[in-house]
């Protein structure tokens, strides 16, 4: 993990292998769900160049993307604060003066995030993140009520709602986690049992512990993995705690230079050892995720490096004002380029556009004969 991050840092292609980064784990982290959705799709979706319909999977997918975005674009404290996990909840209305100012700030976070895909993209992506995220919470409470359905009809018992409890008051704990919720969701699309600050704050609590304690950040941030997964502090954003444990490791400067890949990493391991009874079976297995991610990392790293090396071979004989050189470095900062991008960036036509890119040799993404897309992926 150390020698990928000190790589990262001072390697000439580090920008696009954190843009990568983002799309390979906001993937793995579906994978880890059950379900598959490919990185080109992600990458469309995002540049707002979808060749299909979204589905529920890619936005969610998304959802975890610029999740990524926010975190890597602010402080290293930030994603531990209050204010931050309120954020990246979504629920920055409920957090105060600081989290107001949180979310005024999110928009221009989120469209200078997804600025490199696509120009359109960024200049109208704070405009649709609100609608996007709405959508993605909605379809995921959704779910969540299928799920439990299906466990009801399957004859798994459900301990009785406080809501719904008689020895529970309505105006006690049933009518303040309802009140905590958002007023579009109905009492059928949580459990008003599962306090979701509470949870948090006790994670945060063991968190706070291990900063305190004079232990490795690899071996902090696995028992934060591990607890994460025993109090399972959100119901429906199960992935953000991953997300929250590679910020523990960017604060304690174990990996500094990009949000570590932790649901890679996880894509690698055996499903049964991090579902492990014993402790130490998990703790192990957190272990051997970083070191999975780490491994993938410097792959990938090479394999970009390598990438530009091939396509720098067509820059020889070259005259000196040729664009072809800074078409090279921006196919390598950015997962995808479009025509558009190209020529705006390059100040060039879109005649131009299309024949540097049949020059350059590279891969289209999207199949289509208009509204075409390439990249290194």
């Amino acid at each position: 993990m150390a020698r990928l991050d000190e790589r990262v840092t001072k390697s000439p292609v580090s920008d696009g292998f954190v843009a990568r980064c983002h799309f390979a784990d906001a993937a793995a982290a579906l994978w880890l769900d059950g379900e598959l959705v490919h990185i080109e799709d992600l990458v469309l979706h995002d540049a707002h160049m979808d060749i299909r319909t979204p589905t529920h999977e890619l936005t969610r997918a998304h959802a975890v993307l610029r999740a990524r975005r926010r975190i890597l674009l602010h402080p290293l404290d930030w994603a531990l604060s209050r204010v931050g996990i309120l954020a990246l909840r979504g629920r920055e209305g409920q957090g105060g003066d600081g989290a107001s100012a949180a979310r005024a700030g999110s928009r221009h976070d989120a469209a200078t995030a997804a600025g490199g895909a696509d120009q359109t993209a960024g200049e109208s992506l704070s405009e649709d993140t609100d609608q996007e995220d709405d959508l993605a919470e909605e379809l995921a409470e959704i779910d969540a009520v299928l799920a439990r359905s299906s466990r009801l009809l399957a004859g798994e018992n459900f301990a009785p709602r406080a809501a719904d409890s008689p020895d529970v008051d309505t105006a006690g704990q049933g009518a303040q986690a309802r009140d905590a919720l958002p007023n579009s969701l109905g009492p059928l699309i949580r459990d008003l049992d599962w306090d979701e600050d509470q949870r948090l704050a006790d994670w945060l609590a063991v968190v706070d512990r291990l900063r305190g304690e004079n232990m490795p950040a690899v071996l902090a941030a696995a028992v934060a993995w591990d607890v994460w997964q025993d109090i399972e502090p959100l119901q429906h954003q199960h992935w953000l705690g991953n997300l929250l444990v590679a910020a523990l490791l960017r604060a304690r400067g174990k990996v500094g230079s990009h949000l570590f890949c932790i649901h890679a990493g996880l894509r690698m391991i055996p499903r049964e050892r991090p579902r492990a009874r014993d402790r130490t079976t998990r703790l192990l297995a957190a272990l051997d995720a970083f070191a999975e991610a780490a491994a993938a990392g410097l792959k990938e790293l090479d394999r970009l490096v390598m990438a530009k090396s091939q396509m720098e071979r067509r820059l020889r004989n070259r005259r000196k004002n040729s664009s072809l050189p800074a078409l090279v470095e921006l196919v390598v900062a950015l997962p995808v380029v479009s025509a558009g991008l190209i020529a705006t960036e390059l100040k060039i036509s879109q005649r131009a556009t299309l024949d540097l890119v049949a020059e350059l040799g590279i891969r289209e993404v999207t199949g289509r004969g208009r509204y075409r897309a390439w990249g290194v992926m």
